[in-house]
């Protein structure tokens, strides 16, 4: 471990929850800060996706939990506050605290939509030493954004990271090496970076407890019942990561796309008409980035919650809309046993660079260099003029969103003239 690194993780605390908090407050002209209550941003219980998406920290007292169903959290707190996501403000709130963060150091790293890493290796001596230039931050984005965040500071990633989760909220915490005895062995095993529920149980019955326990355990033992990762939480619990934040994300290795259905799909020609609007986002996707996917796969989740899938490998690479759809029809139809379907997804894999060659085919008479133009005129008309600027015709008058998949319409944004803004 490079101890003359000094790496900075900034999490938001409870960050949809504290974006929704704010912006009713600076905008909306509400009283209610609905931070101070319990409080939940939930999904849509109508449209399938009732869920708690975040939670307020008096919410967090009465046991209520991210990812359990609205249901079970009205039964802990049947008073609790609750109200629609709106991604499209979160975004804008991502953006802002992140635009602070680069104002520090060019070396941020966007782990998730609320949280960065940032190597201040370089520039931390502008403003301090490490813990001051970290609250020169954390009092920034509060003063500024009216958000609060937590701020970890370590030698490495892992560090930092684990430090951003000590006390919260409103905190900057330090994890250097010398700190690691006394700050994180004491820890349950569970809290460690990459140890979930089922790995802690294991590491539970080899006697492994705390994360002191594992820094001090034999390696060949771990290896033998976890494999890899065995190795990697050993060396985590020894406070050992040699990941660097990284500014520019890697090339994607794959796309994909998928959808909850607001009713349960018992018609082959309705999930097709599905896979049409997933093939448009996934295909406009590739064409994005100037890619083509080699291997197209198809996953069906249940009305009883059962998954499955089903992939093929092309033989020419494609970002064209037609042409994912077209292997997607013929991968459910191999996969579909008439079961009602809940969710459907459309998933690409090897990813190559779009100058790829098409092998041609005497028997194949399709002008895929007319589709492609057509993709791309479509792509730039949307581009320009919003995604409902061209809809295919099979869209008209149907429940179904011609662009689904990821986070759906009415999660971009809320009718706030429809709430009640305390």
């Amino acid at each position: 471990m490079n101890d003359t690194r000094v790496i900075f993780h900034v999490d938001v605390n409870s960050a949809f929850l504290s974006w929704e908090a704010v912006y009713r407050l600076a905008h909306l002209g509400g009283k209610l800060d609905l931070r101070t209550i319990p409080s939940a941003i939930s999904g849509d219980a109508g449209a399938r996706h009732g869920i708690i998406l975040a939670k307020s920290l008096p919410a967090k007292k009465y046991g209520i939990k991210t990812g359990e169903s609205i249901m079970e959290a009205k039964k802990k707190c049947p008073d609790l506050y609750m109200t629609p996501p709106n991604y499209g403000l979160y975004q804008r709130c991502s953006e802002a605290f992140i635009s602070i963060l680069k104002e520090y150091t060019p070396d941020v790293e966007q782990y998730s939509i609320d949280e960065c890493f940032m190597d201040m290796t370089d520039t931390v001596g502008m403003w301090g030493t490490p813990y001051e230039t970290a609250e020169k931050i954390r009092q920034r984005i509060k003063e500024e954004l009216g958000f609060t965040v937590n701020i970890g500071v370590g030698s490495n990633k892992l560090l930092a990271k684990m430090a951003s989760d000590f006390q919260k909220p409103d905190k900057v915490h330090t994890l250097f090496k010398d700190e690691i005895p006394a700050k994180m062995w004491p820890l349950p095993v569970s809290q460690l970076f990459f140890v979930g529920r089922a790995t802690a149980r294991k590491l539970h019955v080899l006697g492994i407890k705390t994360i002191g326990d594992l820094a001090v355990s034999d390696p060949e033992l771990l290896k033998t019942h976890l494999k890899k990762q065995g190795e990697v939480i050993y060396g985590f619990a020894n406070g050992i990561d040699l990941s660097v934040v990284m500014s520019s994300p890697p090339p994607n290795k794959g796309y994909g796309n998928s959808t909850t259905i607001a009713f349960d799909v018992t018609d082959a020609s309705v999930a097709k008409i599905v896979l049409l609007a997933l093939a448009e986002t996934v295909g406009s996707r590739l064409r994005e980035h100037h890619v083509r996917a080699e291997v197209i796969a198809v996953g069906i989740k249940t009305f009883d919650l059962q998954y499955s899938s089903h992939q093929m490998v092309l033989e020419n690479a494609t970002n064209i809309t037609q042409e994912i759809h077209k292997f997607a029809c013929q991968l459910f139809e191999e996969l579909w046993d008439g079961t009602p379907i809940r969710h459907l997804g459309i998933h690409t894999g090897r990813v190559k660079e779009e100058a790829v060659l098409r092998q041609q085919d005497m028997f194949d008479t399709v002008d895929y260099e007319r589709l492609e133009k057509l993709d791309e005129t479509v792509d730039s008309i949307r581009m320009r003029y919003g995604i409902d600027a061209v809809k295919r015709a099979v869209f008209a008058n149907s429940p179904i969103d011609h662009m689904s998949g990821g986070i759906s319409r009415e999660k971009r944004t809320v009718d706030y003239s429809l709430l009640n803004i305390e």
